[in-house]
């Protein structure tokens, strides 16, 4: 079992480094707030550059994928289980903050991991 689970892990280790084109409607810091005993996802809004970078469209300076950046988020989504959040977010929100499918599919696999760390006592961190 455990051959399996290593080869599941490289399998998601090796497509979490493939290249992703960045969704123009925004993107979103997603944590667990235990206290609330729900998943939070901030929406932060952005530009697109020529170069497939993502601009602060405030200060038109690039937004480093790693590192502390301070923005303020446009909204704050929360639920208290995977299905709840993507369901708010997806479905009730007009006009939908996701611009691209793969960017619903990751926020979903994401809402899950979170939801499992939220169950489990377990840290989460988004990849």
């Amino acid at each position: 079992m455990s051959l399996v689970i290593d080869n599941l892990t490289a399998i998601d280790r090796e497509l979490s480094n493939r290249h992703i084109d960045l969704d123009p409607d925004g993107y979103f810091i997603i944590y667990v707030d235990r206290e609330l005993g729900a998943i939070c996802a901030k929406h932060y809004t952005n530009v697109i550059d020529d170069r497939g970078l993502a601009v602060d469209p405030e200060t038109g300076k690039v937004i480093p994928a790693k590192g502390r950046v301070t923005r303020t988020n446009t909204v704050l989504f929360t639920g208290r289980t995977a299905k709840e959040l993507c369901v708010k977010l997806l479905e009730q929100t007009q006009p939908c903050p996701v611009g691209m499918l793969d960017h619903a599919a990751y926020l979903g696999r994401e809402f899950v991991r979170a939801e499992i760390a939220l169950l489990s006592g377990t840290e989460y961190i988004q990849d």
